[in-house]
């Protein structure tokens, strides 16, 4: 299958990576007719998606019935009216209907919103206006249907409603019913081209409205790197991503380039985390690759993997925020497997990595995709020195990636803002070593200016954490008449350390602090909370926290 789509697929280190790196794309590529059904009619019974529950039940799917699945949900969905550009929003949680689901709307041709659990009624009322949803495919659940209901005599837009179970309300239709009795599936022609509008994804968003992204049909295309040269997939994988269907990270590890490559999918259908059931998973399910944000390690490695045979297990990837140095070093004494760091957006694909030829700097996000034309520009324009701050951008000048966004939709403003002069602008902060590996500072807003210093929070986060009392923080910068912004630490102790929480504990954290960073980065204010806000990608919201303590004054 990757012949089909890389120039060369293998390589002998990165040198040869960057080098040749080729991506071919052809005209109107339709990833679930030229990438599932390709597996389908060549390998009907190679397995595509292992799905389990917290309640014991357990699915496999071929890539044949992955066809079968999809070609009746497609059907379904046309007899109900839906057709090609028409938006379709899909609160689908873990549950093995969303495969089904996003791969019947791109053999239409219409376009999907991946969307959370969560949402309330005005964030559904303004998602539908936003869009123009025409239907909502969702979990059956009490709360998920009763905010929907309540939405609808605002979203005049949204005609169709459908549910997957296992409540399905009278004004409401039936998923398995309805793909069940559905007439046989005729492959539409002319579905799409690869500039249209494959998916719509709204950002958590730090402030205001959340921004809608576009993505257009090459965006799977440049996951291969994602799949066969970050996770370091084969065909014989069973590939975790912890991550659910509501935000993209489930297209980046749950779909996209792990069907490219051909391994399969593994999906845990849960409603609490909890560490110990998913290293059960890993051990009962023989996980062999495994990708997850920062939280989920930094529970992992204080569980006692000891008892869990995870002999399986041959790579694991790291995302969704920096990663702490001392995460990296226990997890690779517990396991002995190294956590591969990588970073992208909304906006883009994996954009930096830690490939398998690389040798990883813990704390460090790797070196550019060579699929993307990275830099770092300082605030005068100019690419940063070694050593120099800068934020990271994605020049477009000579020509525009796969599987960068469009756009904003329905924002020329707001696209233009961040992307002008040939020029994508992250809002990311990093900086630059002389090995050319990427060091993450911060977001732009999120850089603490104190006595003339810029203090980045993920450096200080790293000393924090390498404190046994410390589970989990935050830093956030605090006005101050005299230095501009005072360093703030918000902390979720550790179970040994939550009685002995006080101004003892705060002197010994902040000196500790000052031993492993420079001593100016220290957090002149401790709090010590339960939990951090966060968005359902799993980021800490430092917004949230900046917004209450500026409440205060």
């Amino acid at each position: 299958m990757l012949e089909k789509y890389l120039k060369q697929t293998q390589f002998t280190d990165f040198e040869d990576f960057k080098a040749n790196y080729k991506l071919l794309v052809p005209e109107n590529f339709n990833f679930a007719y030229d990438v599932v059904d390709a597996w389908a009619a060549k390998e009907p019974n190679k397995k595509a998606l292992l799905w389990t529950n917290d309640q014991g039940e357990c699915r496999e799917f071929t890539f044949g019935e992955i066809k079968k699945y999809s070609d009746q949900t497609a059907s379904y969905f046309q007899s109900l009216g839906i057709k090609k550009g028409d938006i379709v929003m899909a609160i689908l949680k873990r549950r093995y209907e969303f495969w089904f689901t996003i791969i019947a709307l791109h053999k239409i041709g219409a376009v999907i919103i991946p969307a959370t659990h969560l949402l309330t009624k005005k964030d559904l009322v303004y998602r539908n206006n936003a869009a123009d949803i025409k239907a909502i495919v969702a979990v059956g659940e009490e709360t998920i249907i009763n905010h929907i209901n309540d939405s609808m005599p605002e979203s005049p837009t949204v005609e169709i409603l459908i549910s997957v179970g296992p409540i399905v309300p009278e004004n409401w239709n039936d998923f398995h019913r309805g793909i069940e009795n559905a007439a046989p599936f005729t492959k539409v022609e002319n579905a799409n081209t690869n500039d249209d509008l494959l998916i719509i994804s709204f950002t958590s968003g730090t402030t205001g409205n959340p921004k809608m992204v576009t993505l257009d049909h090459k965006y799977p295309l440049a996951h291969i790197v994602t799949a066969k040269y970050w996770h370091n997939l084969h065909e014989n994988s069973i590939h975790l991503t912890i991550a659910d269907t509501g935000w993209l990270k489930a297209v980046w590890g749950k779909l996209y380039g792990q069907w490219i490559v051909g391994s399969c999918v593994f999906v845990y259908d849960h409603e609490k985390f909890t560490p110990a059931a998913m290293l059960e998973m890993i051990q009962k399910y023989r996980i062999t690759s495994l990708c997850a944000p920062p939280t989920i390690f930094r529970f992992l490695i204080r569980e006692d993997i000891t008892k869990y045979d995870l002999s399986s297990l041959e790579y694991c990837t790291i995302a969704g925020e920096a990663l702490n140095p001392a995460v990296y070093e226990q997890f690779l004494k517990l396991t002995g497997i190294q956590l591969k760091e990588g970073y992208g957006q909304s906006e883009t694909t994996l954009s930096i990595f830690t490939s398998p030829w690389t040798e990883p700097k813990p704390g460090s996000m790797g070196l550019p995709n060579p699929h993307y034309d990275v830099d770092l520009l300082t605030t005068e324009g100019r690419t940063a020195e070694v050593g120099e701050q800068g934020e990271i951008v994605i020049r477009t000048d000579k020509r525009y990636p796969e599987g960068l966004f469009k756009g904003y939709h329905r924002n020329a403003e707001l696209t233009e803002n961040a992307w002008h002069d040939g020029i994508y602008y992250t809002g990311d902060v990093a900086w630059r070593d002389e090995d050319g590996y990427f060091w993450f500072v911060g977001r732009n807003d999120d850089v603490i200016k104190s006595s003339g210093y810029r203090i980045g929070p993920f450096e200080v986060e790293s000393a924090l954490m390498t404190h046994p009392a410390v589970v989990e923080c935050a830093i956030t910068g605090v006005p101050d008449e005299i230095r501009g912004q005072l360093v703030k630490a918000t902390i979720i102790l550790s179970k040994e350390y939550k009685d002995k929480a006080g101004e003892e504990l705060v002197k010994e954290i902040q000196e500790h602090v000052k031993t492993v960073t420079a001593p100016y980065k220290y957090p002149r204010i401790i709090e010590f909370v339960d939990s951090l806000p966060k968005t359902i990608s799993g980021k800490i919201r430092r917004t949230e926290i900046r917004q209450k303590d500026n409440e205060k004054l």
